[in-house]
């Protein structure tokens, strides 16, 4: 008898039929992760400076400013932002931003980029920080200050979910909440699926660390773009081969916002659109698609 709390079998060898608009081999989406401002920074009353996710690979965390550190992270909402947004809005490609509340809050110009664009803001947390092992009560009361300074920064409420840097509990506490159509905290599949582990059925829309451009400030990552090319097109090829299939491209506006890097991405978009194959989505979209083909139909727990 299995007591383990871990799915290990989800769909196992039979996958349900995606059924993706107009027949589509591929669900293929875009995410723009939106952290600068909201990073670990003595400034917003952190023990420590950031040492996560930048060029400076393995950097230490200092208990006061890191001068290079924090101008690194500005290059995300300074320039890279804005060559990914020309990047996307210039083909009308839609894409899902991640957007960290408190760092949404510190750009209001970016944000009106991403409504005018018609881009999905989902909540990436309040703070763009570790919350491992954060208080429960203190990540409840972040993920309910995060959706309602989301919605003043916005305009309206924010139906995605993904934390990032999760606890043991973040997952119940979201769905709890109750108002989030999809959670995408995990890494678990190639296409949606329910979880109903917490009481109330929680549509999954699974994320990517590996087609992701974290990889190329990695120890064990890609060392320019044209590998991260090179493994974007071979995953698209395969799920396009498969059919049936999510795939999601998780980007940085101070990683692949750099030039040389946003090249790579653009040939990725070329390559795709050569294709044929994708239907290119927001994370939002490929949620409700599934909540209409493939409804829940267990019972909560």
């Amino acid at each position: 008898m299995n007591t383990t709390p871990r799915d290990l079998v989800g769909y196992g060898a039979s996958p349900p039929e995606a059924h993706w608009p107009g027949g589509k081999r591929v669900a293929l989406q875009f995410v723009i992760n939106y952290e600068e401002g909201a990073e670990n920074n003595v400034l917003n009353g952190d023990k420590g400076s950031e040492a996560f996710l930048s060029e400076m690979v393995g950097a230490a965390s200092h208990p006061d400013r890191a001068m290079a550190m924090e101008s690194l992270y500005e290059y995300g909402s300074r320039a890279g932002f804005w060559r990914l947004h020309r990047l996307f809005a210039s083909r009308g490609l839609p894409v899902t931003v991640f957007g960290v509340a408190k760092a949404l809050e510190a750009n209001p110009e970016a944000v009106a980029a991403m409504r005018a664009a018609d881009w999905e803001i989902a909540s990436h947390g309040l703070r763009w920080i570790d919350y491992q092992n954060v208080p429960e009560e203190v990540e409840r009361a972040h993920i309910a200050e995060a959706i309602a300074l989301h919605e003043t920064v916005t305009g309206t409420r924010p139906l995605g979910w993904y934390q990032g840097r999760t606890s043991p509990n973040t997952a119940r506490l979201v769905a709890e909440e109750g108002g989030f159509v999809y959670d995408a905290d995990s890494y678990a599949d190639d296409v949606p699926y329910w979880d109903d582990k917490h009481g109330r059925a929680q549509l999954v829309v699974p994320y990517t660390l590996d087609v992701n451009d974290m990889k190329i400030v990695a120890y064990n990552g890609f060392t320019e773009g044209e590998q991260f090319f090179r493994h974007m097109r071979d995953t698209y090829d395969q799920l396009v081969e498969e059919g049936g299939r999510m795939m999601s491209v998780g980007l940085h506006a101070r990683i692949a916002g750099k030039p040389g890097r946003a090249r790579w991405v653009g040939r990725f978009l070329d390559h795709v659109a050569q294709s044929g194959e994708a239907w290119i989505a927001r994370r939002i979209d490929i949620a409700r698609h599934w909540q209409t083909t493939h409804p829940y139909a267990g019972e909560t727990t």
